[in-house]
């Protein structure tokens, strides 16, 4: 039997159910029943109109309206760490080139100084290349290396004291970063991704990987990937944290983005079988997150996944 120690709720924070009422109701919902974390997603504005095809979906279509409301993930952490007291706060995934590194450092040190070291970092590149035009962030070709110097940048500073940086995307001369994090070296990094760079991030950069729209036949092959990765680098397979992202939509049954059953699609039994089959390839932790635009069926249908679904693993 599995508890919900082992899951994470994503409170939606972007769709049609993004509300300050919801979003708080969910997060305070997720802390008194037992969930292990609460997570936000990341964008900050969507495009009117953009050419970016998005990498989960065999389309490239973006699975939801982009005129939706949008709330920014790093705020409403800073309001969650006081709404909440025991509960974990994690990014799920904050797209690190879209803010300036030296700055969301010190707002995530400073988030997990106030929560007593609750914070946990899912970190992404992005797709939305229009989004990166907008925020006038390093060129979007780029944005892989600046992920890698950026979270380097943020481990520095969660080390307090002098701190300066010299790279190809970003550069700065010694300030001091006092305190540093909570959370000592720093709060878990957890790298979002599939492809071999974002496994390779994983290795040489993160604490785990949160790993999203990976279909169960795709799992073994991306988990023997991490691991060959994991030998060649000298690094200990079995220090990485896996977790899994998972979107929830009971009822009827919907088409996968690249074929076959959407996973956390279908009837309860297909629900608990996803989640079954997302444990035994070895994820230690589940976030999931409610796919719907009805409130009062997402709290109807997140109370049965805290009663009778996870009770059922």
């Amino acid at each position: 039997m599995a508890d919900l120690n082992m899951f994470g709720l994503d409170v939606g924070i972007y769709g049609p159910l993004a509300d300050p009422e919801t979003v708080m109701g969910l997060a305070h919902f997720a802390e008194d029943v037992g969930f292990d974390s609460i997570w936000l997603a990341d964008h900050v504005a969507f495009p009117a109109s953009f050419e970016s095809k998005y990498p989960f979906s065999a389309t490239g279509n973006f699975p939801a309206p982009t005129n939706d409301p949008l709330f920014e993930p790093l705020a409403v952490m800073g309001i969650l760490v006081g709404a909440t007291s025991k509960i974990k706060l994690g990014t799920a995934v904050l797209i690190i080139p879209y803010r300036n590194p030296v700055l969301t450092a010190r707002m995530l040190i400073t988030l997990d100084q106030f929560s007593g070291g609750r914070i946990v970092l899912g970190a992404g590149v992005g797709w939305l290349r229009e989004e990166f035009e907008a925020l006038q962030t390093p060129d979007f070709k780029l944005r892989g290396k600046a992920t890698d110097e950026y979270l380097d940048i943020f481990k520095a500073m969660c080390e307090g004291g002098e701190i300066g940086f010299e790279g190809q995307t970003y550069r700065f001369d010694p300030v001091q970063s006092v305190p540093g994090s909570f959370q000592k070296p720093h709060p878990p990094i957890l790298i979002g991704g599939v492809s071999d760079p974002a496994l390779r991030r994983i290795v040489r950069r993160g604490d785990g990987w949160l790993a999203t729209a990976l279909g169960r036949e795709e799992m073994p092959e991306r988990l023997a990937a991490l691991r060959s990765i994991s030998e060649a680098e000298g690094r200990n397979f079995s220090d990485i944290q896996l977790v899994y992202k998972l979107f929830l939509s009971p009822g009827e049954a919907k088409q996968g983005p690249f074929g076959g059953r959407d996973m956390g699609s279908g009837s309860e039994a297909d629900i608990i079988d996803d989640l079954k089959s997302v444990i035994d390839a070895g994820f230690e932790k589940i976030i999931i997150r409610y796919r719907g635009a009805d409130a009062e069926e997402q709290t109807r249908n997140l109370a049965r996944f805290a009663e009778i679904i996870a009770p059922a693993l």
